[in-house]
């Protein structure tokens, strides 16, 4: 730990600073930081950039933490303390390791932004009570590895923002269609070929909100309307036509889209 480190978290404990930021002072744990997890005073915490491949369980002390931003670093796993942070609003740990997440996360209910974006994370990692989030409005989990999405998702009424973009999706889950406050859902390049009728109950038409589906193996029917734009695909899924189409499809046992290999392996590449 360098002098600069000491110092910094010194100043913060006798000024009674509420922010600390430590990004990118070449970190490999926080563990051995001198006093850091004492400054429960403390409501934003930086440790962005570094080396760090872990956090302390003791991290759960910094009880009025609101904002913890972790991005890119080499952390493999999360600790269950992180539930005990019941102010935590906002979590960026994104460019990571992680390959699952802790149960305790999902205790974390005042959690609002959750940034999971290029991890190792597939439909196991999501510990089984990821829904009890219920003021979550941005949940981000871009370049991961999911091919599928567990139905509970639905129940994150509150969520405004979903990105999704850059994983092996096959399917969506019905559920989504409960997610009547969704303003904005990424879907680029994954593995779709279709979308729940379900869907169609979102007002992703609403020229204010963002819907991005390019990137995708999606039916004829269903490109057609994606070529007119957002309010040509929602009032279309709605259809009995399409529903009757969708049906056929799902019941196939078509073969989903092939994994962009390439792509899987220059993402694991770069994060060597």
């Amino acid at each position: 730990m360098s002098k600069s480190v000491k110092k910094l978290v010194e100043e913060t404990k006798d000024q009674g600073y509420t922010e600390l930021d430590l990004c990118d002072k070449s970190l490999s744990t926080i563990a051995d930081i001198p006093g850091l997890t004492q400054l429960r005073h403390l409501v934003r915490l930086t440790l962005s950039h570094n080396r760090i491949t872990s956090l302390p369980e003791s991290i759960g002390s910094l009880e009025n933490l609101e904002f913890l931003n972790v991005f890119n670093n080499h952390i493999e796993e999360l600790p269950m303390s992180l539930g005990s942070l019941k102010k935590l609003r906002h979590f960026n740990t994104a460019v990571n390791r992680l390959s699952s997440l802790p149960r305790g996360l999902g205790t974390a209910s005042g959690l609002e932004i959750l940034d999971l974006t290029y991890n190792n994370l597939n439909e196991k990692s999501l510990p089984g009570n990821f829904s009890v989030m219920k003021q979550l409005r941005g949940l981000y989990l871009g370049d991961n590895d999911f091919e599928t999405l567990p139905p509970e998702i639905g129940e994150l009424r509150n969520l405004q923002v979903l990105v999704l973009r850059d994983n092996d999706l096959i399917e969506l889950p019905k559920e989504l269609g409960k997610l009547s406050r969704l303003k904005e859902l990424h879907l680029q390049n994954n593995r779709l070929t279709t979308l729940p009728p379900e869907l169609g109950e979102l007002d992703m038409g609403n020229p204010r909100h963002v819907f991005k589906p390019e990137g995708n193996s999606w039916i004829q029917q269903l490109e057609d309307q994606i070529v007119l734009g957002p309010s040509h695909v929602f009032v279309y899924i709605k259809t009995d036509g399409y529903k009757s189409l969708y049906e056929r499809h799902v019941t196939s046992g078509n073969a989903p889209p092939p994994k962009r290999e390439k792509e899987k392996t220059l993402k694991r590449s770069r994060r060597k």
